[in-house]
């Protein structure tokens, strides 16, 4: 089951219409030896996983975490697959052991892994322009960046395509999403399936994962953007220093035409001077609260508030501007709004004249991102959001802190198997943003979900004890949807209640096992039972045994 599953998948992230490649073409694109004679060789297709082959595919055996894929070459060819693509090792060991059918070639590549990306290029026929990719990089904002980057490109008159966290479009069909970024052999897929429906722009989400394990090799982006870098996936890279240097490898010519850097930390004035050193163009972008000692090509100005959202200038050091708005709530979506404005401009793709006039006539950077500072519901506010590490959660309590009459409430846990020196982190950044924080469970995976809640209350604690009378009310409530209910007995009209940390997503993983869970339809339920009468006012979930001496609750 699992295995139709995942060829069912596999067969989504491809085109329709199957290319047939000569196998020594192919070859010779990527620089491998063959084992044996190709002549009369066909492929159709590309893939790393043995167990969702079509028939006529290049298994690429790559070495893997525990297990190498040359272990599975021979479940490949009974699956359909043409030949086998794999380094030195891999091959000869492949030979000794006699394990595939006779006759079966084996290309040997010095570099499996970059070769199936280029392998994959040269089957699907990926050029830059086909369509023209925006790549979106950075800790937080790559989601709601790319949705703008989509509108915007929309509004222009393209067909567009967005490749991301929540989900792969092709302009109208949605194709189901597997990794932030797909790998390299399934993005040139799409890409392919892309062009067959007319799509001659996208948008894409890069991340660390896709970048160090080298998800985007054989494409070139006509521009990548980068938001920002704060602390998380160090279970990856392990410091700030190696993340860091993940995400530059994006902003070098072999996999970008030009550069837009928000240069509002020291990262991102360290990026900008790497990827010009590098010798990619770039063009920089600040905001106008966090401008620094360096100079920003375009900068946000006059920001003024606007319903939720805010209008917003960006000025050109030469005098130029560019009126905007974002219906979004929160200065970093003005943030992630100038940004894909900038890529735009940077792209050249149209006088900034035009471009006044398209912003003015379709709004296209109030485009609704799923999960991403999503407005659920009124008096109480409620509001569901992404934030799942230390900078996102500042970001979106500082957000609707500014239009909440009463309290700030906020529901939040932290992910098991992930990077565990956030969490009293996380805890103590909602002690001090909000004046009720309730934490419960996030996606748990394999780990203990006491552990983790640990973790956080203890920063939560720390921090509520540090702030005398100024301390929130701290609580302990799980499972989750029963946490979200809570929230909304405990609020009054004037409050805001912001639940982080899942924002799309639809399932919870734990033990193994995923849940179904939605914390938009958990709030929205039960804001509809408050507004019934049909709320139970009665404790809920469990809370920490006694409140310290300035009255907050444990």
């Amino acid at each position: 089951m699992v295995e139709n599953s995942l060829a069912d998948t596999e067969r989504e992230l491809r085109p329709r219409t199957a290319p047939q490649i000569a196998l020594n073409e192919i070859a010779q694109a990527i620089g491998a030896q063959s084992s044996r004679d190709v002549d009369g060789v066909v492929a159709s297709g590309i893939c790393l996983n043995s167990r969702a082959i079509q028939p006529g595919d290049l298994y690429a055996a790559l070495p893997g975490a525990k297990r190498h894929g040359a272990d599975f070459a021979s479940q490949a060819v009974a699956a359909g697959a043409v030949a086998i693509l794999t380094d030195h090792d891999a091959a000869a060991r492949l030979e000794n052991e006699g394990s595939l059918p006779a006759g079966t070639p084996v290309l040997v590549a010095q570099d499996p892994r970059y070769a199936a990306g280029i392998a994959a290029k040269f089957l699907y026929g990926t050029t830059p322009d086909a369509p023209a990719m925006f790549g979106v990089t950075g800790t937080n904002g790559k989601t709601t960046t790319t949705y703008f980057l989509r509108s915007l490109l929309g509004a222009m008159g393209h067909k567009t395509g967005l490749i991301g966290t929540i989900e792969i479009v092709a302009d109208e069909e949605v194709i189901p999403s597997v990794l932030t970024t797909p790998e390299a052999t399934q993005l040139h897929g799409i890409l392919a399936r892309m062009r067959e429906s007319g799509v001659t722009a996208a948008a894409m989400e890069v991340s660390s994962h896709a970048i160090e394990y080298r998800r985007i090799e054989g494409l070139n982006f006509k521009v990548a953007g980068f938001t920002n870098l704060t602390q998380d996936h160090l279970d990856l890279h392990g410091t700030m220093e190696d993340y860091f240097a993940t995400k530059a490898r994006l902003f070098t010519p072999e996999f970008a035409s030009r550069g837009v850097v928000l240069i509002d930390s020291e990262w991102g004035e360290r990026l900008a001077q790497v990827a010009r050193d590098a010798g990619l163009p770039v063009v920089t972008l600040s905001t106008a609260s966090a401008a620094g000692a360096v100079t920003a090509d375009w900068t946000v100005t006059a920001v003024e508030r606007s319903g939720l959202g805010h209008d917003f200038t960006l000025t050109h050091r030469d005098g130029e501007t560019v009126r905007a708005h974002t219906g979004l709530p929160g200065d970093f979506n003005v943030a992630n709004a100038a940004l894909a404005l900038t890529m735009i401009i940077a792209a050249d793709v149209m006088p900034l004249e035009k471009l006044q006039q398209l912003l003015d006539a379709h709004d296209p950077l109030s485009a609704n991102v799923p999960g991403r500072m999503e407005v659920v519901g009124h008096a109480p506010a409620a509001i569901v959001d992404f934030a799942h590490n230390p900078d996102a959660m500042v970001r979106a309590l500082e957000a609707v802190r500014p239009g909440t009459e009463g309290r700030v409430i906020v529901v939040f846990g932290a992910t098991g198997e992930r990077d565990q020196a956030k969490r009293p982190i996380m805890g103590a950044i909602a002690a001090r943003g909000a004046d009720v924080v309730i934490i419960t469970d996030d996606d748990p995976h394999d780990e203990d979900e006491q552990t983790i809640r640990t973790a956080v209350l203890e920063g939560t604690t720390n921090e509520a004890l540090s702030m005398g009378a100024a301390a929130p009310e701290v609580f302990e409530i799980f499972p989750r949807a029963q946490a979200i209910k809570e929230a909304v007995r405990l609020a009054t009209p004037a409050d805001t209640i912001l639940v982080a940390g899942r924002g799309h997503e639809v399932w919870q993983e734990v033990k193994g096992v995923n849940l179904p869970l939605d914390d938009r339809v958990e709030l929205r339920e039960a804001l509809a039972a408050r507004h019934d009468g049909g709320i139970d006012h009665t404790s809920v979930g469990e809370t920490a045994p006694e409140s310290p001496d300035n009255g907050t609750a444990e």
